[in-house]
């Protein structure tokens, strides 16, 4: 029998609507490759994982503004994995100094900021259209050294200081079986 209008109306005014999709997703796209997913809130995101819900927590990747997923590749067959990620923000820096020696580069900035949870240091590859976390320092640093990769040399970089906002919601998935 359907539903009238009025009743659907009650329900709807009851609390009983359609729930809204989730935030934060993990989902196996083979027995072994997990790929999370979230919404752009235009923050930078730490991702993370653990293999039990209490951890602890291993960080896998800063990820860019504007990037909503992660690809976790090439997992243990038939074991949990939990994830969640946090989003961060914070100003770039004008007063980043850099020496280069050959293929190691020195950065030193100084801290003016009492409160921040690190410091990002970004790079912008040759030919590439946005800079791309790193390195991250502890609270307080004020110098770090980075050893450049093929295809490096010419790069630009760029300091941000780092906080956090609150961490999402833990979503899980267990691995598998291999092929």
């Amino acid at each position: 029998m359907p539903v009238k209008p009025l009743a659907l109306v009650a329900l709807l005014a009851a609390g009983c609507s359609a729930a809204p999709p989730p935030s934060f997703t993990a989902a196996l796209t083979s027995p072994t490759d997990v790929v999370l997913s979230w919404p752009d809130d235009g923050n930078g995101h730490r991702v993370e994982y653990a293999n039990d819900p209490a951890g602890p927590w291993t960080t896998l990747r800063f990820l860019a503004p504007h990037v909503t997923t992660y690809h976790h590749p090439d997992l243990i067959p038939e074991t949990p994995f939990h994830y969640r990620v946090r989003p961060f923000t914070g100003p770039v820096s004008t007063e980043l100094h850099v020496v280069a020696a050959g293929d190691t580069v020195t950065f030193t900035w100084p801290d003016r900021t009492p409160d921040e949870a690190g410091f990002l240091l970004e790079i912008r590859r040759p030919g590439a259209p946005d800079y791309d976390p790193v390195e991250v320092t502890e609270p307080n640093a004020t110098s770090c050294a980075l050893s450049l990769l093929p295809g490096e040399a010419g790069s630009a970089f760029r300091l941000r200081t780092l906080y956090y906002g609150p961490l999402s919601p833990v979503v899980h998935q267990t691995t598998g079986k291999e092929r």
